[in-house]
């Protein structure tokens, strides 16, 4: 579904405060960066006796991307307004197997060579509170962009965020659309595993959160969000934070989930919960990570799983989510993970991460009890100082396994590099 009349509107008003406002704030505090990112991924499956074949596929991309950003002209009555743009490019230079990666755009059986992403958001802010229309990159617990392959799932929307009562951030939000990593236009919403958006809603989704500190150590939240005629969730949530010594910390966290079917139910009845509990140990350049994580609910049979958008988007507020999810009926799962950072040993800007995830007791009817698990090596390099500052190197591996699917070997390279005008 493309939307020309909004982004018509959006260049228009940001051509007009770019010529009304070029000696203002709005010019001097900007921030333009032009981000690099070669990309390379390699998934293979192994077949099981008696199981279908999954083909496997690789991919290697090179992407751009214009980040700019403005800062703020005052319009008068403590009003102010700025834009934002958001282009991104991305092409291929070599692809393994015919068969949709997720990737890059897939029409006619086969994956286009190249994918272009152009989006801009209006802003407006007064005092504390900000609101944005547009172009959005969400990072909330009900809808989150996806930064995991080569271009970033994006939102089209209005974004409402206040600071104005102390130690309280209050949340007002709209989602018409979703552009999804290996799209180039704007869908309306669906359900996954129905990443096609051949069955979604054109009402949007609707959003309202609240986050508290309560002390320095002690926050909480509460969002809702409502796709409509989807599902409805309610998500609360608390974290507390302190250090333990000289140089230990220690970051702890509760949250909850709650999902229902919403409105004219077009993927059926929803019933789905779930908890997870994480905690984070750094002392000096060594950290741990603990996650638990349990589903609970009869999800529904079109909703099989944890209910998030159509698109592959990413729920990182539940401990347990990877390549693997861990998010099926009744599904239990833990994980531990450890960073090592080599800055001590006189390697500034290089860590290392391993993690390994397992989950069992998934309901699947009939058949025997369900068991997964995952296990992720991840080096990530930045160049520290010099002319090669802020040159970034990452790469991960992947190994998932099931007892009622295909396991995969995943590798992703990544090589990337912001220049900053």
């Amino acid at each position: 579904m493309h939307r020309h009349n909004l982004w018509i509107a959006l260049f228009a008003a940001t051509a007009t405060l770019g010529t009304t406002a070029t000696q203002a704030d709005f010019i001097d505090d900007s921030n333009v960066q032009l981000k690099f990112k070669n990309f390379y991924l390699d998934r293979e499956y192994a077949h099981e006796a008696g199981r279908s074949v999954t083909p496997g596929y690789g991919n290697w991309t090179q992407a751009v991307t214009l980040d700019a950003k403005s800062g703020y002209h005052d319009i008068g009555a403590g009003i102010q307004v700025g834009a934002d743009l958001l282009a991104q490019y991305a092409i291929g230079l070599k692809s393994r197997g015919e068969v949709n990666d997720i990737h890059m755009p897939y029409s006619n059986q086969k994956t286009e060579r190249d994918n272009a992403k152009l989006g801009a958001t209006l802003k407006v802010k007064v005092s504390e509170t900000e609101l944005k229309v547009g172009d959005l990159l969400p990072m909330s617990p009900v809808v989150f962009f996806d930064p995991s392959r080569q271009l970033l799932t994006t939102y089209s929307g209005a974004w409402l965020e206040s600071k104005d009562i102390q130690n309280t951030k209050l949340t007002l939000a709209y989602i018409e659309g979703i552009n999804a990593r290996y799209d180039n236009q704007y869908q309306d919403l669906s359900l996954f595993p129905n990443n096609d958006f051949t069955n979604t809603t054109d009402d949007g989704m609707y959003i309202a959160g609240v986050d508290y500190q309560f002390t320095p150590k002690v926050g909480g939240s509460y969002w809702y969000a409502d796709v409509t005629n989807i599902y409805q969730q309610h998500y609360v949530a608390a974290n507390y934070k302190t250090t333990v010594g000289e140089k230990t910390k220690l970051d702890t966290h509760v949250r909850y989930f709650d999902n229902s079917e919403s409105g004219d139910k077009l993927y059926g009845n929803i019933d789905s919960q779930a908890v997870s509990a994480g905690a984070k140990i750094n002392h000096g350049m060594h950290t741990v990570q603990l996650g638990y994580q349990q589903m609970f609910g009869e999800h529904g049979t079109g909703a099989p799983m944890f209910p998030t958008l159509g698109g592959w988007v990413p729920q990182p507020y539940l401990d347990n989510w990877s390549v693997a999810s861990f998010i099926r009926k009744d599904e239990r799962s833990w994980s531990l993970g450890y960073t090592y950072n080599f800055a001590e040993v006189g390697i500034p800007g290089l860590t290392t991460t391993i993690r390994h995830f397992r989950g069992d007791n998934i309901d699947r009817g009939d058949a025997p009890e369900g068991k997964e698990n995952e296990n992720n090596v991840i080096v990530n390099y930045v160049v520290p100082e010099g002319k090669l500052k802020g040159l970034g190197f990452n790469y991960m591996f992947i190994d998932t396994n099931y007892n009622f699917g295909n396991d995969l070997e995943e590798h992703r390279v990544a090589t990337t590099y912001t220049y900053k005008f």
